[in-house]
Protein backbone atom coordinates (compact mmCIF):
# COMPACT_ATOMS: atom_id res chain seq x y z
CA UNK A 1 0.00 0.00 0.00
CA UNK A 2 1.65 2.86 -0.50
CA UNK A 3 1.97 6.11 1.82
CA UNK A 4 3.30 9.26 2.02
CA UNK A 5 7.06 9.13 2.35
CA UNK A 6 7.23 11.68 5.67
CA UNK A 7 4.81 9.65 7.37
CA UNK A 8 7.13 6.22 6.74
CA UNK A 9 10.12 8.21 8.36
CA UNK A 10 8.01 9.29 11.12
CA UNK A 11 6.96 5.70 11.59
CA UNK A 12 10.24 4.20 11.60
CA UNK A 13 11.37 7.09 13.97
CA UNK A 14 13.50 9.02 12.11
CA UNK A 15 11.77 12.23 12.77
CA UNK A 16 8.44 14.02 13.17
CA UNK A 17 5.94 14.08 10.09
CA UNK A 18 7.15 17.97 10.54
CA UNK A 19 10.91 17.32 10.54
CA UNK A 20 10.63 14.83 8.05
CA UNK A 21 9.23 17.27 6.02
CA UNK A 22 12.05 19.32 6.38
CA UNK A 23 14.84 16.77 5.98
CA UNK A 24 13.10 15.54 2.30
CA UNK A 25 13.15 19.40 1.56
CA UNK A 26 16.88 19.67 2.30
CA UNK A 27 17.21 16.63 -0.25
CA UNK A 28 18.67 13.87 2.47
CA UNK A 29 16.20 11.58 1.47
CA UNK A 30 16.89 9.54 -1.75
CA UNK A 31 13.97 6.60 -2.94
CA UNK A 32 15.84 3.67 -5.35
CA UNK A 33 18.51 6.16 -5.76
CA UNK A 34 16.86 8.84 -6.61
CA UNK A 35 16.99 12.21 -4.53
CA UNK A 36 13.23 13.27 -3.84
CA UNK A 37 12.18 16.31 -2.85
CA UNK A 38 8.73 16.65 -3.56
CA UNK A 39 6.36 16.64 -0.02
CA UNK A 40 3.59 13.82 -0.26
CA UNK A 41 5.57 11.44 -2.56
CA UNK A 42 3.97 8.46 -2.58
CA UNK A 43 6.10 5.30 -1.94
CA UNK A 44 5.75 1.60 -0.81
CA UNK A 45 7.23 0.53 2.24
CA UNK A 46 8.91 -2.70 2.53
CA UNK A 47 9.14 -2.54 -1.18
CA UNK A 48 11.03 0.95 -1.97
CA UNK A 49 14.69 1.80 -0.78
CA UNK A 50 14.65 4.21 1.47
CA UNK A 51 17.69 6.45 2.45
CA UNK A 52 18.51 9.43 4.74
CA UNK A 53 21.61 10.70 4.67
CA UNK A 54 22.85 7.33 2.95
CA UNK A 55 21.22 5.13 5.44
CA UNK A 56 18.60 2.59 4.76
CA UNK A 57 15.17 3.10 6.91
CA UNK A 58 13.91 -0.41 8.03
CA UNK A 59 10.52 -1.48 7.79
CA UNK A 60 9.31 -1.21 11.36
CA UNK A 61 8.39 -4.54 12.95
CA UNK A 62 4.96 -4.53 14.18
CA UNK A 63 4.86 -6.40 17.95
CA UNK A 64 1.87 -6.96 19.55
CA UNK A 65 1.86 -6.66 23.74
CA UNK A 66 -0.93 -7.88 25.81
CA UNK A 67 -0.06 -6.66 29.30
CA UNK A 68 -2.01 -6.72 32.61
CA UNK A 69 -1.18 -3.43 33.64
CA UNK A 70 -0.97 -3.44 37.80
CA UNK A 71 -2.45 -0.59 40.16
CA UNK A 72 -0.50 2.37 40.00
CA UNK A 73 1.40 2.33 36.85
CA UNK A 74 0.21 4.62 34.20
CA UNK A 75 -0.67 3.57 30.20
CA UNK A 76 2.19 6.12 29.06
CA UNK A 77 5.61 5.94 28.31
CA UNK A 78 6.47 9.42 30.29
CA UNK A 79 5.15 10.99 33.57
CA UNK A 80 6.15 14.61 34.00
CA UNK A 81 5.43 13.78 37.51
CA UNK A 82 7.69 10.76 37.22
CA UNK A 83 5.52 7.86 38.13
CA UNK A 84 6.09 4.30 37.12
CA UNK A 85 4.85 3.78 33.79
CA UNK A 86 4.13 0.72 31.56
CA UNK A 87 7.47 1.34 29.71
CA UNK A 88 9.18 0.54 32.60
CA UNK A 89 7.22 -3.20 32.20
CA UNK A 90 8.10 -3.53 28.73
CA UNK A 91 11.64 -2.20 28.49
CA UNK A 92 13.52 -5.31 27.35
CA UNK A 93 11.56 -5.17 23.94
CA UNK A 94 13.52 -3.43 21.50
CA UNK A 95 10.69 -2.20 19.30
CA UNK A 96 9.04 1.36 19.32
CA UNK A 97 6.09 -0.01 21.70
CA UNK A 98 2.61 2.67 21.28
CA UNK A 99 0.24 2.02 24.17
CA UNK A 100 -3.18 1.89 24.38
CA UNK A 101 -5.55 0.92 26.32
CA UNK A 102 -6.79 1.78 29.77
CA UNK A 103 -5.34 4.92 31.17
CA UNK A 104 -6.77 5.07 34.55
CA UNK A 105 -3.97 4.88 37.08
CA UNK A 106 -5.36 2.52 39.85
Amino acid sequence: MLERLQKVMSQAGIASRRESEKIIQSGRVTVNGKVVTELGTKVMPGNDRIMVDGKRIAGEKLVYVLLYKPKAVLTTLTDPQDRKTVASLVKDIPERIYPVGRLDYN
